[in-house]
């Protein structure tokens, strides 16, 4: 291949369309073939990997990696949305190699499939104080999207790391500053986000934050440890906030039929596929010329692989999809993010079974924020009294 098909269609582009109409992209991607190109959003060539195969070949290459420095040149590190470099402040997202390995020892173990499995029923205690403060008592609608899918897990994150929970606004507020294109905004942001780290390490607090401070490596200094900090609570509403959306719509629509705890884990798992709440890997770039399904691409050059197009190809053999990544990257806080759909998913059915949507589910939209960012339901009108 002397050079890769250009996409079709600009796949960052912001659109609203149906809950259950596919990404215009995403298809004609892949039929361009296993790589293609596109315009980045930062400007210049970015190659985007829709085959399977290639891309976990992709995610464990030694020479495609994370660390921002190795962004093209010209790229301005805000209008991509880029991390600080690795050099300057240690994060999972940015160091690759033997340093990635190291923070990641002490990140795993707080966040295992056991210790989530063990901290369900507090999960489930705050996911029913919500959804009854929610449902008030006059059974009117209630849009979930304006408050609950993000007040819940921001809760859940801010409980877990022990940030005290009269915070939650404060994190909420964080959150949704982090999407405003004025730096002012963001810079308010980021600072109030360092404000819910130190809260969460305060003398006597007893959380996930104080077990990966004795845990990260001794030259990690305290401001790089609350942005590691930040980069749990962001990165935990972010994800799970969107899922939490698309899981209830399926669930009121089309799947309240669910029964038992093996259709729940299905529902969950077929949500998270179908609706990645990333469509695309963070960036990744070549650290040295490569060649890459026969493509040479010099040193510098974006990557991204298509999380969305690839988990719903109709061609991929059934298997684990990339929902969470793939490789040494494989997203730490998979654990967490499951058990809060499942638990949301178990309180409904127990609490609020007469629960429906107040709208056709024909009628539900959601909105594509454009660049690599994911979509999320505009609106989730339900009566959880009936």
């Amino acid at each position: 291949m002397t050079a890769a098909p250009d996409a079709a269609i600009d796949p960052f582009a912001i659109t609203t369309r149906g809950l259950t109409e596919p990404h215009p992209g995403r298809a004609a991607m892949r039929a361009a073939g296993p790589i293609v190109r596109a315009q980045a959003p930062a400007g210049g060539p970015v190659w985007i990997i829709t085959d399977d195969v290639l891309a976990r070949e992709t995610l464990v290459h030694p020479r495609i990696v994370k660390d921002p420095a190795f962004a093209p040149a010209d790229w301005e590190p805000r209008l991509a949305g880029l991390e600080p470099a690795a050099a300057v402040q240690p994060s999972l997202t940015t160091f690759d190699g033997p340093a990635h390995t190291r923070l990641r020892r002490a990140h795993a173990p707080l966040f295992t499939a056991r210790r989530m499995s063990d901290y369900a029923e507090r999960v489930a205690a705050i996911a029913r104080s919500l959804l009854a403060g929610a449902a008030g008592e006059t059974g009117e609608a209630v849009d979930l999207t304006a408050d609950f899918t993000t007040r819940f897990p921001l809760t859940v994150i801010c409980d877990l790391l022990g940030v005290p929970l009269d915070r939650v606004d404060q994190a909420i507020a964080a959150c949704r500053r982090m999407y405003s294109g004025d730096p002012e905004e963001v810079g308010k942001a980021m600072a109030a986000f360092t404000d819910l780290a130190a809260a969460a390490l305060e003398e006597g607090r007893h959380g996930l934050a104080v077990e990966l401070r004795d845990r990260v490596p001794g030259e990690i200094t305290r401001s790089q440890l609350h942005y590691l900090l930040f980069t749990l609570i962001y990165a935990g509403q972010l994800t799970t906030d969107p899922s939490l959306g698309f899981l209830l719509a399926r669930f009121f629509g089309e799947d309240h039929a669910v029964a038992d705890g093996t259709a729940v884990e299905d529902l969950v798992r077929d949500t998270l596929r179908e609706h990645a709440p990333a469509p695309f890997t963070l960036w990744r770039f070549t650290s040295a010329e490569i060649d890459l399904a026969g493509l040479r691409l010099p040193a510098r050059s974006p990557i991204l692989i298509d999380i969305q197009g690839i988990n719903t190809d109709p061609r991929r053999s059934i298997g684990p999809d990339l929902t969470f990544g793939a490789g040494p990257h494989y997203c730490t806080g998979a654990h967490v993010a499951q058990m809060q759909l499942r638990v949301v998913v178990d309180v409904i059915r127990a609490d609020f079974p007469h629960a429906r949507l107040a709208v056709p589910y024909a009628e539900l939209l959601q909105a594509d924020f454009g660049g690599i960012q994911g979509s999320r339901l505009t609106t989730l009108p339900v009566r959880l009294r009936g």
